[in-house]
């Protein structure tokens, strides 16, 4: 169900002849600044807390840096690569590594798991969303064969899970390490690439919708502490 709103993400911006000036400016930048707070959300409540409270200090801080910097390296190249697809593969560079911890978390009955695949969620729409305009401006694939693309890598999600429930639930160590790693390449995303793109002179609705995403982060974890 996180998985799905890929394809969702994509279906909204199918839709481009609707008022296309506010789609371009304000609800665009709006939708990116929203993805970025959830994800915040998720480094903050989610991926540091329960990933810390798995390794030893030293690790910790070895694994987020790392993660920060493999991204950081990726990023590299997709701009070296140029065209279509950076914000693609940007995307799956958050739901593939989130996906394993979440089925790990689950299959453990740890805490957080709920939380985690809301977050995933509301990164996905966003994601899904600029990434279906950016391919559609780069390649010749049609508009309903590229939602049939982002269906088919919604299916990426379960299939990342069943990994993590199947051989990391007792991995405490390694699914911490993940999860940290995959923080650490989140804020990398957040600040390269989420963040830029949310601002737009003269307006204030995106930065309000970057709060927006990160209260529906707070409220989920709130709740899920009782």
């Amino acid at each position: 169900m996180a998985g799905a709103t890929i394809p969702l993400g994509g279906l909204l911006a199918r839709f481009e002849r609707i008022h296309p000036n506010w789609l371009e400016a304000e609800f665009r930048h709006s939708v990116i600044a929203f993805g970025g707070g959830a994800l915040l959300a998720a480094v903050a409540l989610v991926l540091i807390p329960e990933g810390s409270a798995r390794l030893p200090s030293t690790v910790t801080l070895g694994a987020f840096v790392a993660g920060g910097v493999v991204f950081m390296l990726a990023d590299r190249a997709l701009a070296r690569r140029g065209g279509a697809g950076a914000q693609l593969m940007a995307m799956l560079l958050d739901f593939i590594p989130e996906a394993i911890a979440l089925g790990a978390t689950l299959a453990a009955g740890q805490g957080g798991g709920a939380l985690l695949a809301l977050l995933i969620a509301l990164q996905n729409g966003p994601e899904g969303f600029n990434a279906f305009r950016e391919m559609r401006q780069g390649t010749r694939l049609s508009a309903r064969r590229l939602l049939w693309v982002f269906t088919a890598l919604a299916l990426l999600g379960p299939l990342s899970a069943a990994i993590g429930a199947v051989w990391l639930a007792d991995a405490h160590r390694l699914l911490g390490a993940i999860m940290v790693f995959a923080a650490g390449g989140i804020l990398y995303l957040i600040f390269q690439d989420i963040a830029p793109q949310a601002r737009l002179r003269r307006h204030w609705g995106p930065p309000l919708g970057a709060v927006a995403g990160f209260t529906l982060g707070l409220a989920g974890h709130l709740l899920s502490d009782g």
